[in-house]
């Protein structure tokens, strides 16, 4: 399994503008500085983005793109849904069926059982997950992480 690279740099431009406390948010310009690429794959990114209704843009020659929603309900599996998609998805068999029109092993297919247990294994991950919980530095969102995919203990008490 692979992360493409528009997954990562649109996250990653994403967790900028979440992060920029600016009212006229962050251009093009300057998310392309901050993230060393260029303007046209930035350009890219931010309309994917603001397709998904993850960001807006403000208005006049100072504007930028800002967040569309706050940080805290914007879900990690939903924009990357939205930059490229799932890691299988149920047209999976039918792209991969060989020289054949149909899969050889379209009715009994233990490889498809693991590719949708792996899916949705990261999908019950990524559900836990928001935008707000990456806006922070490397160590703290570790931590926020980490505590997301620790067992819930329930507390038993004798009354």
């Amino acid at each position: 399994m692979k992360i493409t690279a528009q997954e990562e740099y649109g996250l990653r431009v994403l967790i900028r503008i979440a992060a920029n406390k600016s009212n006229a948010g962050l251009s093009i310009p300057q998310l392309t500085e901050l993230e060393g690429l260029s303007v046209p794959y930035v350009a890219k990114l931010t309309r994917i983005l603001r397709m998904g209704g993850f960001i807006n843009s403000t208005p006049g020659h100072k504007g930028g793109y800002i967040l569309a929603r706050p940080a805290a309900l914007i879900g990690i599996k939903e924009v990357l849904k939205v930059l490229g998609g799932v890691l299988f998805s149920d047209d999976f068999c039918n792209n991969h069926s060989g020289t054949l029109k149909l899969c050889s092993n379209s009715v009994d297919c233990s490889s498809r059982s693991l590719w949708n247990l792996v899916q949705i294994t990261v999908d019950q991950l990524l559900d836990k997950i928001s935008l707000d919980d990456l806006v922070h530095s490397e160590q703290e969102s570790s931590e926020i992480l980490k505590q997301l995919t620790q067992p819930k203990v329930a507390l038993s008490g004798s009354f």
